[in-house]
C-alpha cells in the first residue's frame, strides 16, 4: 500500500525483504512488525477515502496541516504515522476489515506475510498466542 507521511515522503507497506537481500526503500527490514489499522482520527495509519480529501491541493494543505499538529511531539511512534489517499475498499475488503468503529492489529514477518492478527478489544488467550507468535517470528533463521 502507497503511503505518505506528513512531511510528503512516500513509502510502501509494509516494508519487506526482497529476494535479492536489497530492500526497496533502502530501510533496515524488521524481523517483525506490528500493524496497527484504525479508520479514526487516532491512528497510526490513516486511510483518507473522501474523494474531496485526495484532490492534490487539499491533500497537500491536509499533510502539511498534519505536520505542523505533530511538530515536537516526544513519542516515538508518532515519527510513524502515515496516511493513504484513495478508495480502500479492496485493501479492507482482503483483509476482512468490516468493522470501521474498531482497531485491527496485525503481526508480519520480514516477508510481509500476515503471521497473527487481532481485532477490538484483547482477550488474555489471544494475548499469549500474540506473545508466542511474536516470539516464533524473532526465533526463525
Amino acid at each position: 500500500m502507497d503511503v505518505i507521511y506528513s512531511d510528503g515522503r512516500k513509502s510502501k507497506l509494509p516494508i519487506v525483504f526482497d529476494a535479492s537481500g536489497v530492500d526497496a526503500s533502502k530501510l533496515a527490514v524488521p524481523e517483525a512488525s506490528l500493524v496497527c489499522l484504525s479508520f479514526r482520527a487516532n491512528s497510526r495509519v490513516s486511510f483518507i477515502d473522501s474523494w474531496l480529501l485526495c484532490l492534490n491541493p487539499i491533500k497537500r494543505l491536509l499533510l502539511r496541516f498534519m505536520r505542523k499538529s505533530s511538530d515536537g511531539a516526544k513519542d516515538a511512534l508518532q515519527r510513524h504515522v502515515v496516511y493513504s489517499f484513495g478508495d480502500h475498499y479492496y485493501f479492507r475488503k482482503e483483509l476482512k476489515i468490516l468493522n470501521l468503529l474498531t482497531g485491527y492489529i496485525f503481526l508480519l514477518d520480514k516477508f510481509g506475510r500476515i503471521r497473527w492478527q487481532g481485532f477490538g478489544l484483547a482477550k488474555q488467550g489471544e494475548l499469549s498466542t500474540f506473545f508466542y507468535c511474536t516470539k516464533v517470528i524473532l526465533e526463525e533463521k
